[in-house]
């Protein structure tokens, strides 16, 4: 009886044990995650898409036009604003100095003018009444003409020391929003530094960099379709309203703006968007040639091949490698000849690691 009293704990022990390690051994299943794309005509794959970014449609970058430390802030990311408004002012010690300065000098001249003016009058009555002689009424003449340009030099000097004392202030030049602020009180600052920006239009627009392989392919008017991956299964009308004519030396790329025909409130500015341009708008090639991507064929002793991927739902699928006939190189890709049709998806990326049949996950 002690015996049964011992073994059946053990055995018990035993099988639970058993039973733990089937379940450790039963793992989820693992699916590579693959990109794809349908196979289409010469025109089909003349569609592209690009990144881009929401901004205010009319968005003005406030700058510091002299240097100095920033004194005041009265407007931060946020925060409305009307036109005219203080934003951010600099302490502008230099500038205060040589306005005063101006200012001193202009009095100066003003004063020395009146008593030039002055004098020649009174040696002017003399001279007529034959008291001086001409030459003082000459030289009279001469001294106020001096005094009268000195006074209208430093009234220009004034004015320009004024425009310079401005230059350490920014305001509104609208009614608006601050997008951003980039620096703080007792900051030092340089002259253009960009302290803000002002969102001063209510529409959005869509900002997209370029390369120059197709950008002589866009054009004024030309439709877009736009999606922004904070708003689920909407999708956007666009149209290019302006085309940079010079290359963007940060990005390297041209510079194009899209205007929303549909925007919503959803849509705020910075907002990151995928934008898709169909370059065959603009084009006459009407051939229906089957033209797949360069990254998607791989080459083996066989030859060209690539994964075809077959799903049913669209979500999970299994690859099948499938050997083609490419023909031409073209700006778009390689020109099929035999072994794909149009409407198949292949895979475009990772080919190296991809085996015949197996499964994976659609992206």
């Amino acid at each position: 009886m002690k015996f049964v009293k011992y073994i059946v704990p053990v055995i018990f022990s035993f099988l639970l044990l058993n039973a733990c390690k089937e379940k450790e051994v039963k793992k989820e299943e693992v699916l590579r995650p693959v990109k794809y794309e349908v196979v289409g005509t010469s025109n089909i794959q003349g569609k592209r898409t690009y990144s881009g970014t929401a901004k205010a449609s009319d968005a003005i970058g406030l700058s510091f036009r002299s240097g100095g430390i920033i004194t005041k802030v009265n407007y931060w990311k946020g925060d409305k604003v009307k036109k005219g408004a203080v934003i951010a002012r600099l302490d502008n010690v230099e500038a205060n100095l040589a306005y005063e300065q101006s200012v001193s000098a202009l009095n100066s001249a003003k004063s020395a003018m009146n008593t030039a003016k002055s004098n020649l009058n009174r040696i002017k009555s003399l001279y007529e009444k034959g008291s001086n002689s001409l030459s003082d009424y000459e030289q009279a003449k001469n001294s106020y003409q001096s005094a009268l340009d000195q006074y209208e030099s430093a009234k220009r000097n004034k004015s320009i020391q004024a425009t310079q004392l401005s230059y350490g202030i920014i305001k509104a030049p609208k009614d608006g929003v601050i997008a951003w602020t980039d620096g703080a009180v007792n900051e030092q600052v340089t002259a253009g530094h960009q302290f803000a920006e002002l969102n001063a239009g209510k529409g959005i627009k869509v900002e997209v960099g370029l390369p120059e392989a197709v950008i002589n392919k866009v054009k004024v008017n030309m439709s877009t379709k736009i999606k922004f991956s904070v708003i689920e299964n909407k999708v956007f009308e666009g149209r290019i309203f302006e085309v940079s004519p010079s290359i963007d030396p940060n990005s390297l790329t041209y510079i194009t703006a899209i205007e929303i025909i549909n925007p919503v409130p959803e849509i705020k500015p910075g907002m990151a968007s995928n934008v898709t341009f169909d370059f065959s708008q603009n084009s006459t090639n009407t051939s229906n040639k089957l033209i797949i991507p360069v990254k998607a064929v791989g080459e083996d002793g066989k030859g060209n091949f690539v994964f075809v991927v077959e799903s049913n739902d669209g979500k999970i699928g299994k690859v099948k490698k499938q050997h083609i006939e490419i023909g031409a190189l073209t700006s778009s890709g390689f020109e099929v000849k035999k072994g794909l049709s149009s409407g198949e998806k292949i895979a475009t990326a990772g080919l190296q690691t991809l085996l015949d049949g197996q499964k994976v996950k659609l992206q």
